[in-house]
């Protein structure tokens, strides 16, 4: 862009500002000669508009009526050519350019306005061309910021300082925001407000939006049809075409990174869930053979099981994170704001089971760290079922109780599984009552007599030793647990004993 100052300076006595001083820098958008006394129809606003006075000299009231109509049309500045129409610049003109704020030049006589464009054009050109190397090496050092692990933060940095002003990423899963500078961080609430606003209403390109009474511009990010995430620019000046192109390189940067962990996070969900599965079924052995073959982090020694409604078509991601909104059952700690990455999670059954850390989940009373607001009013079937703290290796064996505590919570709340020793043997119990096409009660409570001796035991019960195999995998698979696991069949077989009298 080239200024009015700047024109003038490079014109020196062709072009001179009436009132004799340099007034402040202005833009101009170009240069137009006309002599029409009603010339705005062909204009756009923000130019320098030339004429040797014709429209001007009828009489006082036909100056001021031109001038209004140029302020109107937001020109710029008026320039007068003296010579054969004006000799000088009439009273009447000026003062009506000093009430209209348009800036009033004078070209002398003799001084065609070709020179005038000329002269413009020229510093255009020159302008472009230093735009247009600046643009470069911006978009190459925001390239190079885009292979740094820390790709994200380092992208928006360099936006932000190449604008003058301010810049945030926000995930479209309502992650952490990524912004700088610090001082940012204000605009980020009635961002995520408006950002949330807009992709309802399905607003997926640039929109332009005021907070805290600044101009925003938002550009989506995404990659084959879907929404990654957000970038909000607060620039510290009106932006050049130069710094649209730059914009335009952090937002095809950013939708490939977004599409690169989206690539990564899909294969380590997909083993991860490999790994879940073998743990929920009792396969643990398996499951840590499994994650340390594919890198996944080490397997905690205890863990707690936690259980989610899901429906059809929810995203994962979204629904664990919404998970800490859940009102937590008396005793019953509330749940962090987890993010999905890393988690071991097995869906079936329209449930979404996760295998937590022990350790990561705060004890009953305790409060988890701040979270970043979670998306639960987008899930209000949501409820959740969370198991007590279990060794890695008896997961499987407290799937009942959350399956079970899972299908009876009410939405929007996180209970219990009531999963000590004794309460899970009355559930294994219940469900071995429950069985319709054998008696697994009386199978299991004999096997167990005989501490697992299938002769002695199928011939207590009267039945082939192979039909006794049989109950007994029905019963291992209906309760998900090793019944020769010592951890398993001592308060199984206590309940059983009571249950016989």
């Amino acid at each position: 862009m080239v200024s009015l100052t700047e024109l003038s300076n490079a014109l020196g006595p062709l072009l001179v500002f009436h009132s004799g001083r340099r007034q402040p820098s202005r833009q101009l958008t170009g240069v137009h000669v006309s002599e029409l006394e009603d010339p705005t129809p062909y204009l756009e606003g923000g130019e320098l508009l030339l004429t040797t006075g014709m429209p001007l000299v009828r009489n006082d009231a036909a100056a001021g009526e031109y001038v209004a109509r140029l302020r109107d049309k937001g020109i710029l500045a008026l320039g007068l050519g003296l010579g054969p129409w004006l000799e000088e610049v009439p009273l009447p003109v000026a003062e009506a350019c000093a009430a209209a704020g348009v800036e009033l030049l004078t070209v002398p006589d003799g001084v065609p306005f070709q020179n005038i464009s000329r002269a413009y054009w020229r510093l255009s050109a020159r302008s472009s061309q230093a735009d247009l190397m600046s643009s470069l090496g911006t978009q190459t050092a925001l390239a190079q910021a885009a292979m740094r692990p820390d790709a994200t933060t380092a992208v928006v940095r360099g936006l932000a300082q190449a604008l003058g002003g301010w810049a945030a990423y926000l995930p479209a899963d309502s992650g952490p925001s990524t912004f700088w500078p610090a001082s940012a961080e204000g605009y980020i609430p009635p961002l995520r407000a408006e950002t949330l606003r807009l992709n309802r209403a399905g607003t997926h390109s640039a929109a332009t939006f005021e907070i805290h009474g600044q101009a925003v511009v938002e550009y989506s990010i995404g990659t084959s049809g879907r929404i990654h995430g957000f970038l909000a620019v607060g620039p510290g000046r009106t932006l050049t075409a130069a710094d649209r192109q730059v914009i335009l390189t952090v937002c095809t940067l950013l939708a490939l990174k977004a599409r690169q962990r989206e690539v990564v996070s899909g294969a380590t969900a997909t083993l991860g869930a490999a790994v879940a599965k073998l743990v929920l079924h009792g396969h643990t052995e398996a499951a840590r053979i499994l994650a340390a073959d594919v890198g996944l982090q080490e397997l905690p020694g205890r863990v707690r099981v936690l259980g989610l409604t899901v429906r059809a078509g929810e995203n994962p991601g979204l629904l664990i994170r919404a998970a800490s909104a859940l009102v937590p059952d008396a005793g019953l700690p509330p749940l962090p704001d987890y993010s999905a990455a890393g988690l071991l999670r097995h869906e079936e059954e329209s449930a979404l089971y996760l295998v937590l850390p022990a350790h990561e989940v705060p004890a009953a009373g305790q409060e988890p760290g701040a979270a970043a607001s979670s998306p639960a009013a987008a899930h209000p079937h949501l409820a959740g079922a969370l198991s007590e703290p279990v060794p890695l290796g008896e997961a499987a064996s407290v799937m009942p109780a959350v399956r079970r505590a899972l299908r009876q919570a009410p939405p929007g709340s996180l209970v219990g599984t009531g999963s000590d020793s004794n309460s899970r043997a009355r559930e294994w119990v219940t469900l071995l009552q429950g069985y319709p096409r054998a008696d697994l009660v009386g199978t299991v409570t004999e096997y167990l007599r005989h501490r697992g001796h299938w002769e002695n035991a199928s011939r207590s019960l009267g039945v082939h030793r192979n039909s006794l195999r049989h109950r007994i995998s029905l019963a291992s698979s209906l309760l998900g647990v090793d019944l020769d696991d010592p951890d398993v069949f001592a308060p199984l077989w206590m309940e059983l004993r009571h249950y016989e009298r």
